[in-house]
């Protein structure tokens, strides 16, 4: 099924204020909706419907979905999260805020989306991921997520025996070469203005990787249009099938700057994420972050995880909430005339 056919799907936003809402509809999103949803929570799941592994055929390394099509993947669980009641808005978050506390001092916090559509929730989940920052080299982008690749756990069988090239972007790409050397013969280390010490040759040479100084300047393509190589500054081309590059990752922060959520940023800039800790929680209070906006290099199975952990975590606050609501309320009854 499509997206643009899950996007026709959308649930509308309730009028009344929901115990969660949770922004992000990949796993992390969907599975702490889930968990939400069978507590009987009630939960709004809001998705972009813009998930960062949909360039990929499949999604590899999680037991039992191995192979699966990612949007299948996504399908399935909108599907599971309905089934218990739980609801999936289709839309871009605009903003963020906290609103006015309920009567009995509880949390709130009002969400807007792009199209003007608000709700209210007690509690927020962000699980919005991630965004990969590509060197700028020219055809590169074409090829994300098919022949160009970043993570040896994700695409690493299907590359292996390829001809690879490794196009360095900082420190990480070091150690990104020796785990795409152990997937075949055939590696190419271009350097693309980084530098090499010593050691670091030493060991390149010891493992047969190949070391090219010279500046790449674009991505070459077959005639049918699949990757051929890459083109040198001295017009020099490289024959590659495969090129695995060590992305900068930011979390996706749209429409969230009103939570004054912190961050922080990864050594060897690899990225910036959004600072958590136990289950998920965060400064601010009634707000949790899970999945990939938090765990850079979380895979699938890890950020469906952490949405389950922070589902559970969000739900017994509430609970205890909710019956500290109940209390006062019952001494209020019985309180004297």
């Amino acid at each position: 099924m499509s997206a643009r056919t899950s996007r026709s799907e959308s649930d509308s936003p309730p009028a009344e204020t929901v115990d969660v809402v949770v922004i992000g509809g990949g796993v992390a999103g969907l599975n702490s909706a889930l968990t939400l949803a069978r507590s009987r929570r009630s939960v709004v799941t809001i998705d972009s419907g813009t998930p960062r592994n949909a360039p990929a055929a499949a999604m590899r390394g999680f037991i039992v979905l191995d192979g699966t099509p990612p949007l299948e993947i996504l399908e399935r669980g909108r599907r599971q999260v309905r089934r218990y009641g739980g609801r999936i808005v289709f839309g871009e978050v605009a903003s963020t805020e906290p609103a006015a506390p309920s009567a009995d001092g509880d949390l709130r916090f009002t969400v807007t989306l792009a199209d003007g559509r608000t709700l209210t929730a007690r509690r927020v989940l962000v699980a919005t991921g991630l965004r990969d920052v590509l060197p700028e080299v020219p055809g590169l982008a074409a090829h994300w997520g098919r022949s160009v690749v970043h993570c040896p756990y994700c695409h690493g069988w299907e590359v292996r025996d390829e001809h690879v090239g490794i196009l360095a972007t900082g420190p990480a790409s070091l150690h990104h070469a020796l785990l795409f050397r152990q997937l075949t013969d055939d590696l190419v280390y271009f350097t693309h203005g980084t530098e090499l010490d010593a050691d670091t040759r030493a060991r390149f040479a010891a493992r047969d990787i190949r070391v090219i100084e010279t500046e790449v300047r674009e991505v070459v393509n077959d005639v049918d249009g699949t990757l051929a190589g890459v083109r040198l500054a001295d017009g020099t081309v490289v024959e590659r099938h495969v090129i695995a590059v060590a992305t900068r990752t930011q979390a996706r922060t749209k429409g969230l700057d009103g939570l004054m959520l912190p961050m922080e940023d990864l050594p060897d800039g690899m990225g910036r994420r959004y600072a958590s800790a136990m289950a998920g929680s965060t400064d601010v209070p009634g707000v949790w972050v899970a999945g990939n906006a938090t765990d850079l290099s979380a895979q699938v199975g890890a950020s469906a995880a952490a949405g389950a952990l922070a589902a559970a975590h969000i739900n017994a606050l509430l609970a205890t909430a909710d019956t500290d609501a109940a209390l006062a309320a019952a001494q209020g009854e019985n309180a004297p005339a």
